[in-house]
């Protein structure tokens, strides 16, 4: 089997994490694939010619009523003079108010970028996210309007399901039997869980940039040489199986709302935060031909019916610590105890069975029994009457004995 064809799925090339438009920012799923600038200016688009056609309905809706109005009734040339001028003077006040927002920030925008270092505005800017974020955060954190709750449970019990697949099938150049790689690892799974306890949108950016990071020291270590992207989004998509953190979506779609645009556009940050993304589209349309597995098989890993074969002792390495050998023994024994224990139970159901169907038999039986030899009760006999009571058909019975006194 070719590399190419064992990485079919799992490869993104460089391009598609950009901006679908072309400005060479980094794109995000949440903007279909649009950086948050581009996004913007569509948005912003769509919604411009959105407004626009409802205005040209509302017009000729308007012009509709005021036909069949004035079809109906006589001119009223003093009121329609009235709603015009009111009409006129609420656009107008309104027209003011806009240009003085705008002519706001306009001086405020220019006086920044003369007197303010970028690295200030900067600075000032996470600050004031920061203060804000924290604030707000159990408010606009999953909020009930939105889906991100279901999108968590989904995502939790599609990771869930997918407990079985190793390292091998993903093409994760990582060997967790190196000790410092196996503690590199359990940090980048730390700083993935990590992400839901922050409040500001740039700190669970920071856990992501420091997972990703330990997952480049990972591949580092194992292979000796410097890792490439190829090598990288296999691997956090195998942490962040391996990992599960809690709330995903509600965190990604968190950071996509709130944090500054700017480090979701350009940077290592941006980066990692998109890569991260992928992972997680990457998860959730997984199948058969992904991981290079039959259908069969697949559908069996994934009810739980078998698991993929562990590795036999005949194939451990001579350098193999002695841990990992008693590991494998190990699930080897739980392997075998969970045949026994299927055996069991399948045996107990057919007993079960068994004896069902025997009661069954045994009634049956019983009841042909009885029909084929009803049970004929007879009424009971009379009591015997007491040998000095008044009892007619006692009357030929001879009568008590008498005392007798013999004289001396």
């Amino acid at each position: 089997m070719s590399l190419k064809s064992e990485r079919r799925g799992i490869h993104v090339d460089q391009s598609e994490l950009l901006c679908k438009k072309g400005c060479g920012y980094y794109g995000n799923p949440g903007w279909q694939g649009f950086c948050s600038k581009c996004w913007r200016e569509e948005y912003q688009k769509a919604r411009q010619k959105q407004i626009q056609e409802d205005w040209e309905l509302a017009e000729r809706l308007q012009r509709e009523e005021e036909e069949a109005y004035a079809s109906t009734q006589h001119p009223q040339g003093a009121q329609s003079l009235t709603f015009s001028k009111f009409e006129e003077k609420k656009t107008n006040e309104k027209s003011r108010k806009v240009t003085t927002v705008k002519k706001f920030f306009g001086a405020s925008s220019r006086a920044g970028s003369k007197k303010v270092s970028p690295e200030k505005v900067e600075m000032a800017m996470d600050q004031i996210e920061k203060y804000i974020m924290t604030r707000l955060y159990k408010y606009v954190f999953c909020p009930e309007t939105t889906e991100d709750e279901k999108k968590d449970l989904a995502v939790q019990k599609r990771i869930r399901a997918l407990h079985w697949v190793t390292p091998q099938m993903l093409c994760v150049p990582v060997n967790e039997e190196i000790p410092e790689v196996s503690d590199v690892v359990v940090k980048a799974i730390t700083d993935i869980i990590e992400m839901d306890s922050k409040r500001v949108p740039r700190d669970k950016l920071a856990c992501i940039t420091s997972c990703s990071k330990h997952i480049f020291t990972a591949i580092r270590t194992t292979k000796n040489e410097p890792a490439s992207a190829d090598d990288f989004l296999p691997t956090l998509i195998y942490i962040v199986l391996k990992g599960n953190p809690p709330r995903l979506q509600s965190n990604i779609q968190y950071i996509t709302r709130f944090c500054n645009p700017s480090r979701l556009m350009t940077g290592e940050d941006g980066y990692y935060f998109t890569n991260l993304c992928c992972a997680v589209a990457f998860i959730e349309k997984l199948d058969a031909q992904s991981l290079n597995l039959s259908q069969e098989d697949f559908d069996r890993y994934m009810s739980g019916q078998a698991s993929p074969k562990k590795q036999e002792p005949e194939s451990w390495s001579a350098d193999m610590c002695v841990g990992v050998r008693q590991m494998y023994r190990n699930l080897d024994l739980l392997s075998q105890l969970n045949e026994r224990q299927e055996r069991i139970v399948s045996e107990a159901k057919k007993l079960e069975r068994d004896l069902i169907d025997w009661t069954d038999g045994v009634a049956k039986e019983v009841q042909e029994i009885v029909e084929k030899y009803p049970l004929e009760i007879k009424p009971p006999n009379p009591a015997l009457a007491a040998i000095d009571s008044e009892n007619v058909e006692n009357d030929k019975l001879p009568p008590p004995l008498q005392p007798q006194v013999y004289a001396g």
